[in-house]
């Protein structure tokens, strides 16, 4: 871990928003405006929600069931793909302009394409605009896996930076115990978990990650209503303007698991927090869970972070056939 030694105290926020769903244009107007207002509360660091850029398509079935996929699904896949991003791209650089523009460390939930596939990722940026780079989300949860593909081992980043060593695990990721451990071996201090679980039992996780790693903890998650959404959206948790789809939670969690900021609900909601690296320090005083509290002559772990292509092309430096055949 690197010494903290010139670290100072800073503020981090998270936002529990609400985005323009599936609109990229309409939603980064969102995240100048909600970064803006982070930054007049002192945030030097802010973190949006999963899926937050892109959309998360809450209740939506795609048409698709065990054996079979309707056509209609499938036009709504295609619509879908259309609101994700390319990484880079144009949106990653109006990211990096608002970064730039309001001096600040961003990181934000996106659904990322590459050539037929959906990933959902989390962009990383600092106060001077430039892409520090991402993690694809490794595991989508149930019916995730039908729009979005498997990351791998080689976007698996904690940046050291100077206000401490930021990294991203994105919702039930954080219920991997493995994944878990390679973070906190990697000597994460501050731990963004952008996520789409509303649920009250996720506060309790984060407390026990933020003890378990003697980290913080920044639980971010959106704000949303049926009426956010399209009267067209084939929503089928009801169609009631007002029903809540996301109900937030967003909270902010020292090393020692005690809650410095929300969670709330049902609202949205910008939250903030002093930061202290020293607590972090104080915390692996009794436990370091990859250092003095591990038994690695018992337990050990081997992390792949190799980057899996399906296909590798090799150029070869056979002769073409046409200059074979002069």
């Amino acid at each position: 871990m690197k010494s903290n030694s010139n670290f100072s105290p800073f503020t981090a926020a998270v936002v529990q928003g609400t985005p323009v769903p599936f609109d990229v244009s309409g939603t980064l107007a969102r995240v100048d405006e909600l970064v803006a207002s982070s930054v007049t509360r002192g945030a030097q660091l802010v973190v949006f929600p999963e899926a937050f850029l892109g959309g998360y398509p809450k209740g939506h079935l795609f048409g698709s069931y065990v054996g079979g996929r309707t056509a209609e699904g499938r036009d709504a896949w295609r619509k879908y793909w259309e609101a994700a991003i390319d990484v880079p791209g144009p949106a990653v650089t109006v990211l990096s302009e608002i970064a730039r523009k309001h001096s600040v460390y961003l990181v934000i939930g996106v659904i990322e394409r590459e050539g037929g596939t959906l990933y959902c990722c989390v962009l990383f940026f600092d106060p001077f605009g430039k892409f520090m780079g991402k993690h694809r989300k490794l595991m989508p949860t149930g019916a995730e896996r039908m729009i979005w593909g498997f990351g791998d081992g080689s976007t698996m980043p904690v940046f050291q930076t100077p206000i401490g060593n930021i990294g991203a695990v994105i919702c039930w990721e954080n219920y991997m115990p493995l994944m878990r451990a390679a973070m906190y071996a990697k000597g994460i201090q501050i731990y963004c978990a952008p996520t789409a679980d509303p649920r009250p039992s996720w506060i309790a996780s984060m407390q026990h990650i933020a003890v378990e790693g003697r980290c913080y903890v920044l639980a971010c998650n959106q704000f949303l209503k049926r009426r956010h959404f399209a009267d067209t959206y084939p929503c089928q948790l009801g169609d009631d303007p007002e029903l809540i789809l996301q109900a937030g939670g967003s909270c902010i969690i020292n090393p020692f698991g005690e809650i410095i900021a929300g969670p709330i609900f049902d609202e949205e909601a910008i939250l903030t927090a002093e930061v202290n690296l020293d607590d972090v320090l104080r915390g692996k005083f009794d436990l370091d869970v990859t250092g003095h509290y591990a038994r690695p002559d018992i337990f050990q772990l081997s992390v792949d972070e190799r980057a899996r292509q399906s296909v590798t092309i090799s150029a070869t430096s056979a002769v073409p056939l046409a200059q074979e055949n002069s």
